[in-house]
């Protein structure tokens, strides 16, 4: 069985163009995970009729909520609506467990401590390191999406022989060399064409890098009303909410 990736969400925190907030699901024979997990995406999982109880790990790249306020919704359905028995794993950036406390008790006070029927493990991840997770080994690099040394990470995931990178919500850095190099798949942010914002990733600057990251595949995500409308979009693949590409 091939690696699979399904663009559960694909839009960025205000919704453009009708998407749901960034979630990406991975299967392979041994794999399933989700990368991020914004805020709507039980809904959208259960749009696309994602049995949440396999789902083994959750990676966040930061913690804005179009990233992580999913976190909440997806714990409290695993809970008492999808009976899930078997344990789950939360990696994301240093902080994960303080950050954790406040969305579950910002969305559901009381909810961070309570007891739960299944074992959670929160697993931090620094800039620089990885994690390894049953046969899935978890590399983050330092993304540049608001004060330097902030907790976001772009990431690169590596399973049954795959490997899957993604930018996080980053302006450009070379920290998105190692994560994208050679990667099997490379799913970018592309928040505007050619104008350079702080915090956000451009398509020019993609272009202009493309040789140093060297990716198999590209697939565009996270793009803004203006990116979705733009005429040179048509060269590119990009992410559409419910697509789901093979990772060979």
């Amino acid at each position: 069985m091939a690696l699979s990736l399904q663009f559960i969400g694909c839009g960025d925190a205000f919704g453009s163009g009708g998407r749901f907030n960034t979630c990406f699901h991975l299967v392979g024979e041994t794999t399933n995970l989700l990368i991020d997990c914004g805020a709507t995406a039980l809904v959208a999982m259960k749009q696309f009729d994602i049995d949440r109880n396999a789902i083994t790990t959750i990676v966040v790249t930061h913690f804005h909520a179009d990233h992580f306020g999913g976190i909440p919704f997806f714990l409290l359905d695993a809970q008492f609506f999808s009976k899930r028995r078997e344990p789950l794993t939360i990696v994301g950036p240093v902080g994960l467990e303080n950050w954790f406390e406040r969305v579950m008790e910002t969305a559901f006070p009381g909810s961070a401590k309570a007891t739960r029927k299944f074992d959670l493990h929160l697993r931090e991840l620094a800039a620089g390191t990885c994690v390894d997770i049953g046969g899935i080994r978890v590399l983050g690099e330092q993304a540049l999406h608001g004060p330097p040394g902030g907790p976001y990470l772009c990431v690169r995931v590596e399973a049954e022989g795959r490997s899957v990178a993604y930018t996080g919500d980053t302006e450009w850095t070379e920290a998105l060399i190692p994560i994208a190099r050679d990667a099997d798949l490379f799913i970018a942010e592309a928040y505007f064409r050619d104008k350079t914002v702080v915090t956000h990733l451009s398509l020019h600057s993609i272009e202009a890098h493309h040789e140093e990251l060297r990716p198999k595949r590209l697939v565009l995500t996270h793009m803004s009303e203006e990116m979705l409308v733009h005429p040179d979009l048509a060269h590119f693949e990009t992410a559409e909410d419910g697509k789901t590409i093979t990772v060979a």
